[in-house]
């Protein structure tokens, strides 16, 4: 196996700590620093993420460059965006003398925070989003993305099990809830499969897992996701309660919500565990219709 990561110029775990150790780096729990230390998790990665010659990815926290040199071996253009300034300015450093001048020619290194990034901010529009998310900050970090960066049609994302778990839940799941819908407004997602603890350094307390998505049509417009987004933080505040109850701030009343209901096609008995990312986006043009029907004033 030696053999094989230096061909491809990937990293070990002494290889890291080496280059943790020239940076006087001490991981940290805030910014989720925990790095992949095993070669073949990095080639899995890759291969499950599907990178292929054509392909510019956009990587979120590339630390010290576990996963940027995999990325590099295969994609046209690697985009990593890390907030820590010590790390971004290491990065190129650690590619140049791993791989061929060629290979080390396709990373731009962006020292930004991601949960803050813009379209506008990328030297080129990515396709691919492959990355090992920081924990604390997976979610939104994603949703935020997939929002602000339309160029982004498929990705392949390391998150907490649990949380990959809820990403990918459907309607009526144990675990469906927020993240699961508003994930389903951008992409069909699935789980990709389990990562162990033991491939980190520092070595993580919670379990991880892979999250593949595919971005599709949103279903309703643009201008409705905020109202859909807002129903469906609603209607999990209070999970237990019917749609009649847990919307009726939202709709207006509770004889508001059986009107939007009926409208959309929902049972307002339904509990909003039930509904798909559908059902809330018919009800959000439903409310929507029935504004404008009201006279100003």
């Amino acid at each position: 196996m030696a053999a094989t990561a230096k061909a491809d110029g990937l990293l070990s775990a002494p290889d890291i700590r080496a280059i943790a150790a020239a940076l006087d780096l001490r991981p940290t729990k805030k910014r989720g620093q925990n790095f992949l230390v095993d070669p073949n998790t990095v080639r899995r990665l890759v291969r499950l993420a599907a990178i292929g010659p054509d392909d510019v990815v956009l990587e979120v926290g590339p630390g010290i460059g576990s996963l940027t040199l995999g990325l590099l071996g295969a994609a046209r253009q690697v985009l990593a965006v890390e907030v820590d300034p010590a790390l971004a300015r290491a990065l190129p450093a650690t590619v140049g003398a791993r791989l061929p001048a060629q290979a080390a020619a396709r990373l731009s290194v962006l020292a930004a925070d991601a949960l803050r990034l813009r379209a506008a901010d990328l030297p080129t529009p990515p396709g691919v989003l492959a990355a090992n998310l920081p924990y604390n900050i997976a979610v939104p970090l994603l949703l935020g993305l997939l929002e602000r960066v339309p160029s982004l049609a498929r990705g392949l994302v390391m998150v907490q099990a649990e949380v990959a778990e809820r990403l990918t839940a459907p309607p009526g799941g144990r675990v469906y809830g927020v993240p699961s819908v508003k994930l389903a407004w951008y992409a069909r997602a699935h789980l990709a499969g389990p990562v162990p603890r033991s491939v980190f350094w520092p070595v993580p307390n919670v379990d991880s897992g892979l999250v593949a998505f595919t971005r599709r049509p949103a279903p309703g417009p643009a201008e409705l996701r905020g109202d859909v987004f807002a129903a469906v933080d609603a209607a999990f505040a209070q999970r237990r309660k019917t749609l009649r109850v847990a919307l009726a701030r939202w709709a207006g009343s509770p004889a508001a919500v059986d009107e939007l209901a009926a409208a959309a096609g929902v049972d307002p008995t339904a509990r909003g565990e039930t509904l798909d990312v559908a059902a809330y986006t018919r009800l959000a043009t439903a409310r929507a219709a029935a504004r404008q029907g009201q006279p100003e004033g």
